[in-house]
C-alpha cells in the first residue's frame, strides 16, 4: 500500500543488536535526537514509510536480503525500505564525498576540502537508489521528506520519476555563503535538485538566506517573498543575525517554500529524566566527588568543527591567567569519535588527547585532575546528571548547524541556575542569545566568556537561565514538529486547490 509520508534519511529508525548471535532490531533507547523526532511522524499522518541504507557485502546475504520490512513500535506501524549498499559504496558516498568534500565546505573549512578522491558517479548512483526507493513507497499525492546534504541529488531524481509528488527537504547542517558553496564543482547540479523541492527547511534564517543567494547566483532563482525575522530570532550584531527571512523562491514557473525553524529537544523528557530518582543518585555521587570544586562541562563529537581544541587551549590559559583557580575547577570534556575510520578525525582526537595530557601534567596534583576526557558516549541519565551538576556548560564550535547539547543543558537546569557559554557560530546561538557568547576564533573573547561564566552572580545566572529556558521550551521538539506539519498541510492545500 502506498504511503502518505515517506521519510528518507541515511540512518535506520532502529538499532541492530546481536541476541544469541542473531541480528535483532531494537527500538532506539532515547527519544531525543533526530531519528526519534522523525519517527514521531510515523503513523500519525496516514500510512508512513522510511528509506535508509544498510551495509551488505556478502553476496549470499545480498541475494537473500529483505529490502522492505514492516515495523511496529511505540511510534506506530510503518514500512522500512532498506538499500543494501556495499562497503565500497558507503566509503565513497558517505566517508569520502560527504565527509571529505562536502562537510568542510558546509562548515567553512576550505583548507580541509578534498576533491581528488571523490567519485561523483557513485554519489549520483546512491542518490538515485534513494529516489527510486522513495518513488516506490510514496502515494501519488503523498509527501517525500529528504534529510541532510548527503541526499542533495535525490529530490531532482524523484521529480523526474514522480513529477506530481510533493517533495520536502531539511538541512541539519549549516548552509554556506555563495562564495564558499561555489568551491564545490557540482554546485549547479546540487542547487537545481534542491529547487525541485516544494519546501526546503533550515534551522535559522541565515542558512535560508545563504541558500537564496546561492540559488540566485547559480540558477537564476528569484526571491518571491520574505518576512521580518521573528523578534526572538534577530539579535542585532551577532555573527548569525538576519533581519529578514526569505520565505519563498521562484524558479522556472514553480514556487519553493523556505522554512527557518530549529529542531529542538524533548524538554518534557529531559525534565522527567532530571527528576528520576536514579538520576538523583548519580547527581549526588558526582557532587560528592567534586566537593567544593566547580564543574565545567563540554560535550560534542570529535570533529574539527566542534572547537574542542580551542576550548582546551582557552582552559589552559585560564590557569595561566588565574592561578588562584588551580585545584578549584574541573573541565569534563566529552569528545565522542564520530567516524573512527577517517584519518582527519583521528588527528583531531590525538590533538585533544595531547592537550589534555599537557594540561593535566602542567597543573594537576595528586588529589585533583584539571581535565577529565571522556571519549565514549555517556548514558543519557548520567549525562543529565552531569548537566545538573555543571556550574558551566561550555559549547564553542567553530561552526555548527544548531547544537542540541546546549539546549539539553538548559532543559536540565530545573533549579534555574548555571551558566551557558555558547559560540556565536552555533545555530543555537540565534534563539539562545541570553547565553554568554564567545567567538572561538578570538582568544580574548574565549577568555572573557569563561571568566564571566565562572564569576557570574547567582542573580544573573537566574535571570539569564529564565530567558534561556523559555526559549528552549518555545523552540522544543514539539514546536519543530508542529512547524513541519504546518508546511505539509500547506502542501496538501496546494494539491486540493490544483485538483479543484
Amino acid at each position: 500500500m502506498p504511503s502518505d509520508l515517506v521519510v528518507v534519511y541515511h540512518r535506520q529508525p532502529y538499532e541492530q543488536v546481536l541476541v544469541d548471535g542473531v541480528p535483532t532490531l531494537r527500538e532506539n533507547k532515547s527519544p531525543n535526537g533526530i531519528v526519534p523526532t522523525l519517527k514521531s511522524f510515523m503513523g500519525r499522518d496516514g500510512k508512513g514509510a522510511w528509506v535508509a541504507w544498510e551495509q551488505v557485502d556478502d553476496a549470499a546475504e545480498r541475494a537473500a536480503f529483505e529490502r522492505v520490512i514492516e515495523i511496529e513500535d511505540s511510534y506506530g506501524a510503518y514500512r522500512v525500505s532498506r538499500l543494501p549498499l556495499t562497503s565500497a559504496q558507503v566509503k565513497s558516498f558517505y566517508h569520502v564525498t560527504s565527509k571529505e568534500a562536502i562537510w568542510p565546505i558546509l562548515h567553512g573549512f576550505k583548507e580541509r576540502y578534498n576533491y581528488d578522491p571523490v567519485d561523483w558517479p557513485t554519489f549520483r548512483e546512491v542518490n538515485w537508489a534513494f529516489a527510486e526507493a522513495a518513488a516506490a513507497e510514496v502515494a501519488d499525492d503523498g509527501v517525500v521528506w529528504f534529510h541532510d546534504y548527503n541526499l542533495w541529488l535525490a529530490p531532482g531524481y524523484l521529480r523526474k520519476l514522480k513529477p506530481n509528488v510533493k517533495i520536502a527537504f531539511f538541512h541539519h547542517t549549516p548552509f554556506p555563503s555563495a562564495d564558499m558553496f561555489s568551491v564545490l564543482p557540482w554546485r549547479q547540479e546540487i542547487v537545481e535538485s534542491l529547487l525541485a523541492c516544494d519546501v526546503v527547511g533550515f534551522h535559522i534564517p541565515r542558512y535560508a538566506a545563504n541558500f537564496t543567494h546561492v540559488a540566485h547566483a547559480l540558477c537564476g532563482a528569484t526571491l518571491a517573498a520574505e518576512a521580518p525575522t521573528r523578534a526572538d530570532f534577530s539579535p542585532q550584531g551577532m555573527a548569525l543575525s538576519e533581519m529578514a527571512t526569505p520565505t519563498r523562491l521562484s524558479f522556472k514557473g514553480r514556487d519553493v517554500e523556505l522554512s527557518a525553524w530549529p529542531v529542538g529537544v524533548d524538554v518534557d523528557y529531559v525534565g522527567q529524566v532530571a527528576d528520576d530518582p536514579e538520576t538523583g543518585r548519580l547527581l549526588d555521587e558526582i557532587r560528592a566527588e567534586l566537593g567544593a570544586r566547580k564543574l565545567i562541562l563540554s560535550v560534542s563529537r570529535t570533529d574539527y568543527t566542534k572547537g574542542n581544541v580551542e576550548t582546551l587551549l582557552a582552559y589552559e590559559r585560564l590557569f595561566e591567567r588565574r592561578p588562584d583557580l588551580i585545584g578549584k575547577v574541573r573541565l569534563m570534556l566529552v569528545s565522542v569519535p564520530a567516524n573512527r575510520n577517517m584519518a582527519v578525525y583521528e588527528a583531531v582526537q590525538r590533538e585533544i588527547e595531547e592537550l589534555t595530557g599537557r594540561i593535566n601534567g602542567r597543573f594537576g596534583r595528586l588529589d585533583w585532575q584539571p581535565v577529565s576526557l571522556i571519549s565514549r558516549a555517556i548514558a543519557f541519565k548520567k549525562l543529565v546528571a552531569y548537566h545538573q551538576a555543571a556550574d558551566v556548560c561550555w559549547i564553542a564550535p567553530l561552526c555548527d548547524g544548531l547544537n542540541l547539547v546546549a539546549q539539553e543543558y538548559v532543559a536540565a537546569r530545573r533549579e534555574g541556575t548555571g551558566a551557558l557559554v555558547l559560540s556565536e557560530f552555533a545555530g543555537a546561538a540565534v534563539p539562545l542569545a541570553a547565553a554568554v557568547m564567545a567567538n572561538p576564533f578570538s582568544n580574548r573573547s574565549m577568555d572573557a566568556a569563561i571568566d564571566q561564566a565562572l564569576d557570574m552572580p547567582e542573580a544573573e545566572q537566574r535571570a539569564r537561565m529564565k530567558v534561556l529556558r523559555e526559549r528552549v521550551r518555545r523552540y522544543d521538539m514539539g514546536a519543530w514538529t508542529a512547524e513541519q506539519r504546518r508546511l505539509f498541510a500547506g502542501l496538501a492545500a496546494q494539491e486540493t486547490g490544483a485538483a479543484a
